[in-house]
Formats: structure tokens, C-alpha cells, sequence
């Protein structure tokens, strides 16, 4: 969101950030954005979810029903405020429904952004049919079935959150999606944080099978202008000086984002994998990573001392600058759609360990469609399968070619941020079609 608000800057709008007023960035560090803070109702971040993903579209829903009407008051406000000026439009979450409609009944347009591919939002749309063909609600005996549909998915890609829960779960999933395709087929247009050499067929069927103008304006990380970090963590710098001693391609970096959760087993089980592949490594151990465990996660006894002068683990990084850096070989990761894009445009090879959402197909297609990673899918983490992968991934042919399709990817994303780029083509096309409406 911030660095789309900086491309549009830059190009001349007033940016008004409208904000929950919990976990607020710090206005000082970003002098050329107003803030508008919306109270959040006691209660509304926890959600009613019994793990990561289902805790996170129960917090979404939540929060569209609690903010309503202090949205309401805050924006009319806005647009009453004497020399406001004209308001272009509102850009808004597509899984903020609530806000979009607030916004339309004031007068004000609507544009839907999707931080997410257009694959994953090609997949919302078509949940219905889905559901209708008996895709969904997903059977553990089907899970690998293919879905000729929407290829290259596989059943187990389609948006589902584990297993067990029955119709709430399967109910809570059809909603936040079915308000997520609303959000744009009722707005002036959608935008997509990707680029249409990553995805030029799904951006095709998107523009047939949406009635909105549909704009393809990313990587939007490479092409806001530099700014201070948006990061809600603390960065840990640091670690950028140990990976200028690293031999060139040599490190695994691993981090899996700031939601995605582990057991305490399964981060013993990746932590002796990582030791036992032999590579250098910079591990992101973020607080909250392990579930259940109320701050830092613990790695196992004897770890630092098998790993002694080859690893660092830092709380948080800044992870585009270590795709960037040229010690990093490789990205072991949870395959969210920030990460993986960042690192196609770095040029980094993934081994994927996707969670929920669209992290699984986001992980399907980094395997099977741009063949710039492996997956590590399904079933609970073993030390052996975390060692083997990791090797395979840095070493030999295999890692080779990962690597050199990772190097292709990065080329095209510097193709589409040229000034006659597709992305930057498409920004002037938005641009425009914001002072059309």
C-alpha cells in the first residue's frame, strides 16, 4: 500500500492515509502523507479464528464491520474540511468491502488493490464454480487431484486453511473471497502488485472475467520511490555486514513473514536441517514464529555450536536488500506473495514451505509454471527432507537451473520498470484513468 501511495505521489497526487489506529506507522517518517487514524473497537484484532489463517480473515471481517461508522465519520470529515480540494478516489484493500462502500455512498470513487498475483485473484473468482463442482469443501483424499479449471493447481492449492472445522471454516473462506470480488467488480478498477511477463495469461483471463479496468503496476518495491522503511518490526541491519563476508550465492536466507506460524517440532526440525545441509545461513526468528511460545523462539541445544561461524539469526531483516545482496543464494521461505516477488526480482531461487491462503499456490506456481524453486508440501517437517531440499536447492544441476530461471525472471522484472515497461505503461494508464473519474 505504501509503496503504490509513492508511485502515485510521485506522480503528482496528495496522498491521506487512513489508518486503524492500532499498529500505526509513525507519521514523522513519512513527511509527505497526511494520517487520518480510525479507532478500532476493543476486541477487533483478536478475531475468532483457532489458527494463523482462519485468526486473520476472521480479523479482516471484524474489522470491516467494527470500523464503519468511525470510517464514515473520518472521511466525511475529510470531505468536509474547508480547501480539501478534490478527492480523486479512495484505493483501498479489496478485503476492505465495508470501506469501498462507505466511500461510494459519499461520493468519492473506488479503486480495489489486491497485494496478492493475479492467479490467486483469478482463483477468488472463481470459488463459486469450485464449490459448485465439488472441488470444495476439500477432501483429504483429493487433496493432490488436478483441477483442470485453473491448471496448475491442485486441490490442496485452492485457499484452504488445514483441515477439521467444518462449515465454519469452509463458510468463513466463501465470505472473505466472495466480499473480495465484489470489492472490485463494484470499484472504477483493480489494481495487482505483479507484471505481465510473470503472468501474461492469468492478467488475460483476469481482464475477460472482470468488468473493471484491471492494472498490472508491479513490482511496486522497485518502483516506489525510496523511502523510509514501512516495516511495523525493527530492523536488524547488522546482518547485511555479515553477509558482505559471505562467498558470493553461498547463504540460505530464510524468513516466513511477519504472520505465518510453526510448531515448536517443526522449527527443531528445520533447525537441524539447516545445520546438517552444511550451508551458510541468515535465519529470520521473528517473535511469534513458533506457536504457542510467548516471545523469541528457542532453538534446540547444540544448534549454535554445530553452526558456529556460519549463521546468523537476527529478530527481523531488511529483506529486499538481502535478496539483493550478492552473498544470498537462495530463499527458504513461506511463499507469501511479498517475499516471492521479491525474490523473482532478485533473482534468488525458493525452497517454498507455503502455510495458507495463497501461499500454496503461490508456491505451485514457483515450482511448476516459472520453475525458480521446489516445494516442501504437505505433512509435518522432517530434519532429513529440510537437509535434502536445502542442498538441492544451493547445489548441483538442479539448483543450477532454479538459479538460472530465477536470473531470466529478474531480467523481465527489470524490462517492465523501464519507462516503456508494461508496468510503467500501466501506471500512466491508471493515472489517467484516476483523473477520468
Amino acid at each position: 500500500m505504501f509503496h503504490l501511495a509513492g508511485v502515485l505521489h510521485a506522480r503528482g497526487f496528495a496522498v491521506t492515509v487512513f489508518h486503524p489506529d492500532r499498529n500505526a506507522l509513525d507519521p514523522s517518517r513519512h513527511p509527505s502523507f497526511d494520517f487520518v487514524p480510525v479507532p478500532v473497537p476493543d476486541g477487533t484484532s483478536r478475531g475468532d479464528g483457532d489458527e494463523e489463517g482462519l485468526a486473520t480473515v476472521a480479523r479482516i471481517l471484524a474489522l470491516n464491520r467494527s470500523c464503519e461508522a468511525p470510517f464514515r465519520e473520518r472521511l466525511a470529515a475529510l470531505l468536509a474540511t474547508p480547501g480539501c480540494g478534490d478527492v480523486a478516489c479512495l484505493v483501498a484493500d479489496a478485503h476492505l468491502l465495508t470501506m469501498m462502500d462507505v466511500a461510494r455512498r459519499l461520493g468519492v470513487p473506488t479503486l480495489a488493490l489486491r497485494t496478492g498475483s493475479a492467479a490467486s485473484f483469478r482463483l477468488f473468482a472463481a470459488f463459486p464454480m469450485l464449490c459448485d463442482k465439488g472441488y470444495l469443501p476439500a477432501q483429504e483424499s483429493k487433496l493432490d487431484a488436478p483441477v483442470p479449471e485453473l491448471p496448475p493447481y491442485r486441490v490442496r492449492e485452492l485457499m484452504t486453511f488445514g483441515n477439521g472445522g467444518g462449515d465454519h471454516r469452509h463458510n468463513l473462506i466463501v465470505e472473505i473471497l466472495s466480499r473480495a470480488v465484489a470489492a472490485a467488480r463494484t470499484s472504477s478498477g483493480l489494481i495487482l502488485n505483479t507484471f505481465n511477463a510473470l503472468e501474461t495469461s492469468e492478467m488475460a483471463a483476469l481482464r475477460r472475467d472482470i468488468d473493471v479496468p484491471v492494472f498490472d503496476v508491479g513490482p511496486l518495491h522497485k518502483l516506489s520511490p525510496a523511502a523510509p522503511s514501512s516495516s511495523l518490526l525493527k530492523q536488524d541491519r547488522g546482518c547485511l555486514e555479515w553477509l558482505d563476508a559471505q562467498a558470493p550465492a553461498s547463504v540460505l536466507y530464510v524468513s516466513f513473514g511477519s504472520i505465518a506460524s510453526m510448531s515448536a517440532a517443526e522449527l527443531v526440525d528445520m533447525a537441524w536441517g539447516i545445520a546438517n545441509s552444511g550451508h551458510p545461513f541468515l535465519w529470520v526468528l521473528r517473535p511469534g514464529l513458533v506457536r504457542g511460545a510467548p516471545t523469541q523462539a528457542t532453538l534446540p541445544d547444540g544448534f549454535d555450536d554445530s553452526t558456529r561461524g556460519r549463521g546468523a539469526v537476527v529478530s527481523w531483516a531488511p529483506q529486499d536488500e538481502v535478496l539483493a545482496h550478492y552473498a544470498v543464494g537462495g530463499f527458504f521461505t513461506h511463499s507469501g506473495w511479498n517475499s516471492t516477488l521479491e525474490s523473482l526480482c532478485a533473482g534468488v531461487p525458493m525452497l517454498c514451505r507455503p502455510c495458507f491462503g495463497d501461499q500454496p499456490g503461490n508456491a505451485r506456481y514457483v515450482e511448476h509454471v516459472w520453475r525458480a524453486g521446489l516445494v516442501l508440501d504437505g505433512g509435518e517437517l522432517e530434519k532429513g527432507m529440510v537437509e535434502t531440499a536445502i542442498r538441492r536447492l544451493m547445489e548441483g544441476d538442479d539448483g543450477a537451473e532454479m538459479r538460472r530461471r530465477a536470473g531470466e525472471l529478474k531480467s523481465r522484472a527489470g524490462e517492465c520498470i523501464t519507462k516503456a515497461g508494461s508496468s510503467c505503461v500501466s501506471i500512466d494508464k491508471l493515472v489517467n484513468h484516476i483523473m477520468s473519474l
